[in-house]
């Protein structure tokens, strides 16, 4: 069955790719142009992310990025998309209130034409997810590496290393998902704890250098073409894989990337830690 001819994804489609053992293949993007082509290559999932203060913006963290930002966005990507599921960040601070988390997702739903949100911490989080989701608000929820604590965390880094972290990590994703989480995104961890935390999880976990066990994967569009800021100054992330190799066109290199996310190609050892 080709892409043109398949029904639009929707969460059910996400689980039940789960349950098949087909991967889900992710990834980030910003604008018309790039959404039309990454539906068209067979992306199942599109994130409007808050990398794009990274790679659109120039900042140095995603702590810059507003509600307006992630709508404005999303409002360009989601016309553009027949298929594919798209997902929206809640950036920094936008959801530090209950109140502030259903205003910044409403906004994000129905001025940027999102179908899920996304958001980052463990635990502490369970009761803005449980909050949204029994308001109709589907959540992604995010573990592992948070770039909006940067701040707090100080540096970019693997987590979940010790066995302690790793357990924690596995209590949030329970208690996250019991919350009402319908799917969960997990970056920067050990490979065999990405695989703990998929066996575990009772949603689909999508992984970012979390290695080949989840049930799918993303990468953020500008390091999957070679152009983010930090691949330009020699600091491409272990586990982004650039695919405009072999003379590919940017359409031949997310066909490339989806194909190998279906395979279980990428990731490769040298992507996971």
């Amino acid at each position: 069955m080709t892409v043109e001819n398949r029904k639009p994804v929707n969460i059910a489609e996400l689980h039940r790719m789960r349950a098949d053992a087909e991967p889900i293949a992710c990834l980030t993007c910003y604008d018309a142009s790039f959404a039309l082509i990454e539906d068209r290559a067979g992306i199942d999932l599109v994130l409007i992310g808050d990398s794009l203060g990274m790679v659109l913006q120039g900042h140095a963290t995603t702590t810059a990025v507003t509600v307006d930002d992630i709508a404005y966005h999303s409002r360009c990507v989601a016309p553009h998309l027949q298929r594919a599921f798209l997902v929206a960040d809640l950036p920094f601070l936008s959801y530090a209130t209950l109140e502030r988390a259903l205003d910044a997702s409403q906004r994000l739903m129905q001025q940027g034409g999102a179908k899920m949100v996304k958001l980052e911490g463990g635990r502490e989080q369970a009761a803005i997810v449980e909050y949204l989701a029994v308001r109709g608000v589907p959540v992604c929820a995010h573990l592992g590496l948070r770039p909006q604590f940067i701040h707090k965390m100080g540096t970019f880094k693997v987590q979940g290393r010790d066995e302690a972290d790793a357990e924690v990590m596995l209590q949030d994703a329970r208690i996250l998902a019991e919350a009402g989480a319908d799917l969960l995104l997990v970056e920067c961890v050990p490979a065999a704890l990405g695989a703990r935390l998929a066996a575990a999880s009772p949603v689909p976990v999508i992984g970012i250098g979390a290695g080949p066990d989840v049930h799918g994967q993303i990468l953020v569009l500008h390091d999957l073409l070679n152009i983010s800021p930090m691949v330009t100054l020699g600091r491409r992330p272990r586990f982004a894989k650039h695919y405009m190799d072999d003379g590919r066109d940017i359409e031949g290199a997310i066909r490339a990337y989806v194909e190998e996310v279906k395979q279980r190609v990428y990731p490769a050892p040298e992507h996971c830690f």
